[in-house]
């Protein structure tokens, strides 16, 4: 196991000795262990821990493509089914003529109800429908409690059917960076195009998020799976590391949000 935490960051530690946990759970009960939402980079994580047992591992978030999902692990006899991952989408209602609703203000008043991110999968915006996936633990809570984003008054609404769950007009476009290290700064300014320095200026300015969290460490390393945010600049996912070229330099391959 030391072997494998190697290749994580220090950061991620209490996450991993979750993980960790939810393995041996599963291990010694031999009965199937649901997680909350994971980020990509989360799931990545558990997906390499579960990869050096005899466990199997499965994913759901609901929508098509979606970014947060929750885990299933699970033992080799098992057989999962739709109804395991536990996931309400639900629609949101609002006077359509009056306001706009956006990620950041749904999100905001979905976390000014005092629950944790975790228990949140996708926001998707399409034209006037808003959709969110949230744990099936939360599904009355949801309805007795989301009531208004900021100021104006909204309803929710389940929607069963999965024919009916949008998807987002979100794009991602493949593109390839060769960079000399994984460094922060050293990717954020091959992604920005521009110097080195103007890439530490921005991540000291806290304008530079990995995972969803601000990151202040110039010299902190990326991985595969790992989210970007520039401000000014869009998002940015590490999707691969396809090797090096004949100058040692790193070939990375990127997603940038459209």
């Amino acid at each position: 196991m030391d072997s494998i935490l190697q290749h994580f960051r220090k950061d991620e530690q209490p996450f991993i000795e979750n993980a960790i946990g939810w393995i041996r759970e599963v291990e010694n009960l031999y009965v199937p262990k649901l997680t909350d939402f994971l980020n990509p980079r989360e799931r990545y994580i558990v997906e390499t821990l579960a990869n050096n047992s005899d466990l199997l591992v499965s994913k759901e978030g609901a929508f098509e493509n979606a970014e947060r999902m929750r885990m299933l692990i699970y033992p080799n006899y098992y057989e999962p089914t739709e109804e395991d991952y536990r996931v309400t989408v639900f629609n949101i209602n609002y006077p359509t003529k009056f306001m706009t609703l956006n990620h950041k203000d749904v999100l905001g008043s979905l976390m000014g109800l005092g629950i944790d991110r975790s228990k949140f999968g996708d926001i998707q915006i399409a034209g006037e429908e808003v959709q969110f996936a949230v744990t099936s633990e939360l599904k009355d809570y949801m309805i007795a409690n989301f009531t208004a984003v900021g100021k104006s008054k909204i309803s929710i609404s389940e929607v069963d059917e999965m024919s009916e769950w949008i998807t987002s007009d979100e794009t991602w476009i493949e593109s390839t960076q060769i960079v000399s290290s994984m460094r922060l700064d050293v990717v954020v300014a091959a992604l920005a195009g521009f110097s080195r320095q103007k890439a530490v200026a921005l991540i000291k300015g806290d304008k530079v998020r990995v995972n969803w969290t601000s990151e202040n460490n110039v010299a902190a390393e990326l991985f595969e799976e790992d989210m970007l945010s520039i401000r000014g600049f869009g998002r940015f996912k590490m999707i691969a590391i396809e090797g090096r070229t004949r100058k040692d330099k790193i070939r990375l391959i990127t997603g940038t949000l459209a």
